[in-house]
């Protein structure tokens, strides 16, 4: 008979959660290289990696990459032991469809995208024979924003391990010259001059090339210290009128960032949403970060405070002028701030406005001024009007054409989608804000970006029938540090200079004129070695649909929606960029196997876990199309239920220990994780037995203090300084966001999950029993996913076998039960007596659970686990594990 042949993609599949960018056991990286190309302020971004499965054995190597979310993926290749996969981009349906077919034949698999913060991630496995060499290549293109004076180019290298090969080539051609390049030491002191930049006048080389001993952790780690975001700051130099007019390869870019200008005086309407949801460290770091914006304005400039919840109040029901005297009390005010209650958004941006109209219709303000509202909130409406159309109809028809707003989403649990809508809506932009530690610079650096606006009313403008196509070209207003772009195809012309005019209103009006040739540019980039020869083509349709996105959002009428649709499609397939409505279909040259990759959706709450359901095809699926994954649960009487992968076996111990005792779960001093449970009892014995169950549930993170304790009918929870605390524990669906790092949901009448940095997650379920009844009572189960991501130091009952032990089972024969053989387990160098039998897992159906056949350890666990039951009693529910 033949022997089967296995191919790449009958294996490929999903994997869990991980930022290392090569994953696999027994694998030789042998080179890893990240390669982009700046030109004109567009980037092209090239990530290589080289892969040896020197194990003995076949096995998953993962391949992963985060990238900016502003970027567009272009392409993705991947050669296995001499096959190679050429990817291309085509209309999301026509790329499904290709996919579906390769799906029916068992030749096709999924590449996993998510975003996270203001990342994308980039995930595949390839499953592979050992001594296969695996080639990987991802290429991304984006535009450079300039933010606060210069541009940020950043790439997140996270190898993982150490490699032979690691270089980081980033190449910059500014045709009008550079001004600075900074590369700003993120990686850490370790890495302290080893970034080289060589550059001239329009040109500049940054390279890292750390060798194998200087991308240790310590001089005989085998671990890598290259653990973050390199960066590279640069800005240009520029003309005196600071236009600049780039043509090539048919297209023209014009770029404007005037500085030599006076700051217009501002009016702005701080709107703070003090909704309960707002308690802990968002409330604290929004304050924080007012005490600093209030401190930056003049004399010159207007200002008032609405905070709202369910109710909507004024710090002064008027515009007043920023002197040191008004803007020390309305410090004051927002320091006395005690976040609570429902969210009112309608009523409290209808105020908001009603206060720009009073002061501009009573003549208070200059008519030069600038006049914006800046929102900041973390939830959905739910007080007054809460249809979110209704909302942003209701705010378009109030604002004014020289009004704008700025929302800032802060947190995950919140309607970003809404929040950008009525901002594009109102000449504004938005913003997410991450809950963590350094909010308050994040609303800082938001609030510096649009704090100092020089003009008004700006157009950029072409003579009559020399351009088409052309990208937005008036602009309501222009921000200090940041710049204007315009993009369009070039007209054949007599001429060899296209020309553009600026129009704008500052403190007096003002006119410019630039120019740009339309053969020099092409030539100088013929020259250039490490130049992006296309970057013109590739800049005028990445803006271009950019616009479309935004445009598509606001689309009012069901056929304008599908037009701007097909223009999306139509553009990102000519020029390659995975967009939301495309999808990159990776074939091999045979085209029989296929990968295919969509783009994913920014959900409303944020980040998703690789357990969330993302808009991707993939293999290993249940039924609503999420990613399975096997925990270790703890549940009833308290057993125990450890899922052994390698072994494919699942391994079951009860503790019978007494009402009150704490049990350490999980300890990882290493990630500042720890899970505990304490003991409560049934209400009397039954059949000679005291039965015990977790009545108490407590997961702590050291890092910030936070703890979540969690009980039949509360939850507590605390960042060490202050505590909220629900009694309607299971009666609500809540989202709530401590910090960054933590993220709570609760299902009604159903369960509680804890995320922690978004890759160790705990869920707790609750256990209901009739009041009445004479022996049970209320109480917890616990599931841990077998891929939460902890330290080498972590222990505990559960956290023991995030190492999974080798065990054998043999001898099996009939028991005492003859519905129970018996075996010999080898395990730890302990040969235990094990019964085979059924254990109840309560995930899916609460009420009854459903049965998992699983080996039983005898006598709590021992032999099994290390040391004895009691070694895993703590003192109080956020004691860490003594060392056993």
């Amino acid at each position: 008979g033949e022997v089967a042949q296995t191919t790449p993609l009958q294996k490929i599949q999903t994997i869990p959660l991980r930022s290392l960018a090569i994953r696999g056991d027994d694998i030789t990286v042998k080179s890893y290289k990240v390669e982009s190309r700046i030109t004109s302020r567009f980037a092209h971004t090239t990530v290589r990696s080289s892969v040896v499965n020197s194990g003995s054995k076949a096995q998953s190597i993962g391949f992963n990459v985060q990238i900016p979310k502003r970027a567009f993926i272009t392409n993705f290749t991947m050669n296995v032991n001499g096959i190679t996969f050429v990817g291309s981009v085509k209309e999301k349906t026509v790329a499904r469809n290709l996919y579906a077919q390769a799906r029916a034949r068992g030749k096709a698999a999924g590449i996993v995208r998510y975003w996270t913060s203001d990342m994308e991630t980039f995930k595949t496995e390839v499953h592979v024979p050992p001594g296969s060499n695996i080639e990987f290549e991802l290429h991304y293109q984006e535009m450079m924003h300039r933010k606060l004076g210069f541009y940020e180019h950043s790439l997140y290298l996270q190898p993982g391990r150490l490699v032979p090969q690691f270089q980081v080539d980033v190449y910059i051609f500014e045709p009008k010259g550079i001004s600075m390049v900074q590369t700003p030491n993120s990686l850490g002191e370790q890495f302290a001059g080893m970034i080289k930049v060589t550059s001239s006048k329009e040109k500049a080389h940054v390279v890292f090339k750390p060798n194998l001993q200087q991308q240790r952790k310590c001089d005989n780690c085998t671990g890598s210290a290259i653990d973050g975001v390199f960066t590279v700051k640069y800005d240009v130099t520029r003309d005196s009128n600071a236009g600049e007019l780039q043509v090539s390869d048919g297209h023209f870019v014009q770029f404007f960032a005037p500085s030599n200008l006076s700051p217009l005086p501002k009016n702005i309407v701080f709107v703070i949403d003090v909704s309960g949801s707002m308690w802990g460290v968002k409330m604290k770091q929004t304050v924080e970060a007012m005490q600093a914006i209030l401190d930056d304005l003049t004399i010159d400039d207007h200002f008032s405070i609405i905070d709202f919840n369910h109710n909507v109040r004024c710090w002064s029901e008027e515009l007043v002028a920023g002197s040191s005297i008004q803007v020390a009390d309305a410090k004051k005010y927002i320091q006395n701030i005690k976040p609570s209650g429902g969210t009112n958004i309608n009523e409290a941006l209808m105020r908001a406005v009603q206060m720009l109209l009073k002061a501009s219709n009573q003549g208070l303000i200059d008519p030069r001024s600038v006049s914006m509202i800046i929102l900041v909130s973390d939830g959905d409406p739910t007080v007054g009007e809460i249809k979110l159309s209704t909302i942003q109809k209701n705010v378009k028809r109030v604002m004014r054409e020289e009004f704008s707003l700025f929302s800032l989403g802060i947190g995950f649990d919140v309607d970003y989608d809404f929040l950008e809508r009525i901002a594009i809506d109102n000449r504004g932009m938005a913003q997410r804000i991450y809950a963590n530690h350094d909010a308050a610079e994040q609303l800082r650096t938001f609030y510096s970006q649009v704090s100092s606006p020089l003009l008004r009313r700006i157009a950029i403008q072409f003579p009559e029938d020399s351009v088409s196509e052309v990208t937005q070209n008036r602009f309501d207003k222009y921000f200090s540090g940041s710049e204007l772009v315009v993009a369009g195809k070039v007209l054949p012309s007599e001429s060899n200079t296209l020309t553009s005019f600026t129009t704008a209103s500052a403190r007096l009006d003002i006119t410019l004129e630039t120019e740009g040739d339309y053969a020099e540019l092409d030539t100088e980039l013929a020259k250039q070695q490490h130049s992006f020869t296309g970057f013109a083509r590739q800049m005028w349709a990445y803006i271009t649909i950019k616009q479309l996105i935004s445009e598509r959002s606001l689309a009012p009428t069901a056929a304008k929606k599908r037009k701007i649709t097909q223009r999306i499609m139509s553009l990102a397939v000519e020029h390659q960029f995975v967009t939301p409505l495309t999808a990159l279909l990776v074939e091999s040259e045979d085209a029989k196997e296929r990968l295919l990759a969509d783009s994913p959706k920014d959900p409303k709450h944020g980040c998703c876990s690789a357990r969330s359901c993302n808009d991707v095809a993939v293999l290993n699926v249940n039924s609503a199309g999420c990613v399975t994954s096997v925990s270790h649960p703890v549940d009833n009487d308290p057993h125990f239920i450890v899922h052994l992968p390698r072994s494919n076996m699942d391994v079951c111990f009860n503790i019978d220990s007494t009402p009150g005792h704490i049990l350490n779960l999980v300890s990882d001093s290493g990630t500042g994780v720890v899970v505990n449970g304490q003991l409560i009892g049934s209400k009397r014995i039954h059949k000679s037995k005291l039965k015990t169950y977790f009545g108490t549930i407590s997961v702590y993170y050291l890092p910030d203090g936070i703890s979540v304790t969690i009980s039949t009918d509360s939850i507590a929870l605390t960042d060490g300084r202050t505590s909220a605390l629900t009694s309607e524990t299971f009666l609500s669906h809540v989202v709530m966001f401590l910090c960054f790092s933590v993220r709570i949901s609760i299902v009604k009448n159903s369960h509680v999950t804890i995320i922690i940095n978004d890759n160790i997650q705990v869920m707790v379920l609750l256990h209901r029993v009739w009041k009445k009844h004479p022996v049970n009572v209320d109480f917890l189960g616990i599931y841990i996913p077998n891929d939460n991501q902890y330290s080498p130091l972590v222990h505990g009952l559960i956290g023991q076998f995030s190492r999974e032990p080798d065990v054998s089972v043999y001898d099996m024969h009939e028991g005492v039960d003859p519905l129970k053989k018996e075996a010999t387990m080898d395990v730890k160098g302990n040969k235990l007596l094990v019964t085979r039998g059924w254990q109840k897992d309560y995930r899916h159906d609460k009420r009854h659970g459903s049965n998992i056949y699983c080996w039983f350890i005898h006598n709590s666990g021992k032999g099994f686990i290390d040391g004895h039951y009691t070694d895993y009693i703590v003192p109080n529910l956020n004691s860490f594990l003594q060392a056993l």
